[in-house]
C-alpha cells in the first residue's frame, strides 16, 4: 500500500497545479452512482415492446441542465430514438473538443445466464455489473464528469467542449450519422471516444461491409426433395466459398499492428427468411444470411466487395439450379489516427503523468461513432475509455470501479492540456 502511495505521488506531481485540482475535483462517489443510475436504466431496443434509448438519453439531457446549468438540443434522429447534445463555450478562443458516447445498450440475451441483475447496477469486489455498464454507461458517465468538472472547478480554460450522447451505435449508427447531418460536427476540432478500451489509447478501428445473401430455390416436399431445389445446400456451398477468402485474405494481408486479421463472419442464417413459417417436412423455397465482414488497412472495400460477387458467379456458373444475390447493406471504412494528432498526444501525457504508467496504443476491433465522424468529416478520433474490451455483450458485463475513476481523471486532464494547446484546424 505504501508502494502504491508513492507511485500515485509521484504521478500525480508531474501535474501542474491547476490540473491536480481538476482530476482532485472528481467526485468519486457521484460518479458510480451517475454509472449506477445508467446501467439502471434499459436501454435496450425492443421492437416487440416499443422500448428504446430514449429514457436513457431524456435522464442525460436532464442531468445536463440540473448539473451543467445549460440547455441541452435533443433531437430525434429516428422514431423514438434520441440524441443529446450541448456546448459547452469557455468564452476564450481555442479549438472545440467533443465527448462522445451511445445511450443504448444490446440485449441482456437470456436472464438466467446472468448471475446478477443485468440492469441492477450491483457492486461486488469492485466491480459494477450491468447491462451496458462498460459498454458504455461508464464513458457516458466519465464524460458527463469531464465536462462538469471543466465547468465547475474554477480552472480557466479556453475553447469549447461538445458533448454527444447518440443513439443506435449498436445498430446501423442512425445516431452519428442524424449528428453530422444537422451539422453538429462542423467545428469539432477531435473527439475523445469513451468506448470501453481498458483506457488504452486506440488510434485506429476496423471497417465493416454488412450484406445480406439470398439464396432463391424451389420449394418441394421433404419426402421428394428432388422436385425442388433445396436453397440451404446451395447457402452451404457459399458460407464455405466465403471462408476459403477469409483464410486468403488473413494470408495476403497478415495481422495488422494493432486490428488484428480480418474477417468474414455470418451471423444470422435462416430457412424459410423472416417472415416465412418453417415446417419440418417442407423444404423451403428461399435461404437468408447476414455476413459481417471486418476489414483492415491493407483491404480495398471495392476489391472485396467485387470479390463476394465473384464467387457467387462462379458457383453459379457450376450450378444451373444456383440462385444468389448479395446486397451491401452498410459500407464503414477503415479509420485511423497517427500518434503525432494533438488529441494524442494530450491524451498520452495525460495517461502518462496520472497513472504513472506509459500509455498502451491499440485499435478497435469493431467500428465506432468515430468512424462516421472521422471518415465523413476528417475529425481526429482518439477511441479511450474504461471496461474491458472483450466483455460488451457478454453475460455478467461490469466496468471495474478503479478503471472507471482513473479514466475519468485522465480525461479531465487530457481535455484540459487539448484546449490548452491545440489550434482550430484549418477547413476548406
Amino acid at each position: 500500500m505504501a508502494k502504491a502511495a508513492e507511485h500515485d505521488a509521484a504521478a500525480g506531481s508531474r501535474l501542474s497545479a491547476d490540473e491536480r485540482r481538476l482530476a482532485a475535483a472528481i467526485d468519486v462517489g457521484e460518479l458510480v452512482r451517475l454509472t449506477q443510475d445508467l446501467v439502471r436504466i434499459d436501454s435496450v431496443i425492443r421492437p416487440e415492446t416499443g422500448n428504446t434509448e430514449r429514457e436513457a438519453a431524456r435522464f442525460v439531457a436532464g442531468w445536463i441542465r440540473r448539473e451543467l446549468g445549460i440547455e441541452p438540443l435533443v433531437e430525434e434522429a429516428g422514431p423514438g430514438r434520441e440524441n443529446v447534445i450541448a456546448t459547452i463555450d469557455s468564452g476564450r478562443p481555442g479549438p472545440c473538443l467533443m465527448l462522445e458516447g451511445h445511450t443504448d445498450v444490446v440485449s441482456e440475451g437470456a436472464r438466467e445466464r446472468w448471475t446478477r441483475d443485468p440492469f441492477g447496477a450491483e457492486i461486488v469486489d469492485g466491480r459494477l455489473y450491468g447491462r451496458g455498464s462498460c459498454d458504455m454507461k461508464a464513458g457516458v458517465a466519465v464524460a458527463l464528469l469531464t465536462a462538469k468538472v471543466l465547468v465547475k472547478a474554477g480552472v480557466p480554460w479556453r475553447g469549447k467542449i461538445r458533448l454527444g450522447f447518440v443513439c443506435d451505435e449498436e445498430g446501423m449508427m442512425i445516431g452519428i450519422k442524424d449528428f453530422i447531418r444537422r451539422g453538429h460536427a462542423d467545428d469539432v476540432d477531435a473527439c475523445l471516444v469513451a468506448e470501453p478500451e481498458e483506457n488504452q489509447l486506440c488510434l485506429s478501428m476496423k471497417g465493416a461491409i454488412r450484406a445480406k445473401v439470398l439464396v432463391t430455390g424451389r420449394m418441394a416436399h421433404g419426402a421428394m426433395p428432388l422436385s425442388g431445389v433445396n436453397p440451404n445446400t446451395r447457402l452451404a456451398r457459399i458460407v464455405l466459398a466465403f471462408e476459403r477468402f477469409e483464410a486468403e485474405e488473413k494470408r495476403r494481408c497478415g495481422a495488422d499492428e494493432f486490428l488484428g486479421l480480418p474477417s468474414v463472419t455470418f451471423t444470422v442464417i435462416q430457412s424459410p427468411p423472416p417472415g416465412s413459417p418453417a415446417q419440418l417436412n417442407v423444404m423451403p423455397g428461399e435461404a437468408f444470411a447476414y455476413v459481417d465482414i471486418r476489414t483492415v488497412p491493407k483491404q480495398d472495400h471495392e476489391m472485396v466487395r467485387g470479390a463476394l460477387r465473384a464467387i457467387l458467379a462462379e458457383l453459379a456458373a457450376d450450378d444451373p439450379d444456383f440462385k444468389a444475390a448479395i446486397e451491401f447493406i452498410e459500407d464503414r471504412p477503415v479509420v485511423a489516427i497517427g500518434k503525432d494528432e494533438p488529441i494524442v498526444l494530450a491524451a498520452a501525457s495525460a495517461y502518462r503523468d496520472v497513472t504513472g504508467r506509459e500509455p498502451a496504443y491499440n485499435g478497435v476491433p469493431g467500428a465506432t461513432d468515430g468512424t462516421y465522424l472521422s471518415a465523413w468529416k476528417g475529425i481526429p478520433c482518439l477511441v479511450n475509455g474504461p471496461g474491458p474490451r472483450y466483455i460488451p455483450h457478454q453475460a455478467d458485463e461490469y466496468v471495474e470501479v478503479g478503471e472507471l475513476v482513473e479514466a475519468a481523471r485522465l480525461y479531465v486532464v487530457a481535455a484540459y492540456r487539448f484546449l490548452a494547446s491545440a489550434e482550430p484546424r484549418r477547413r476548406g
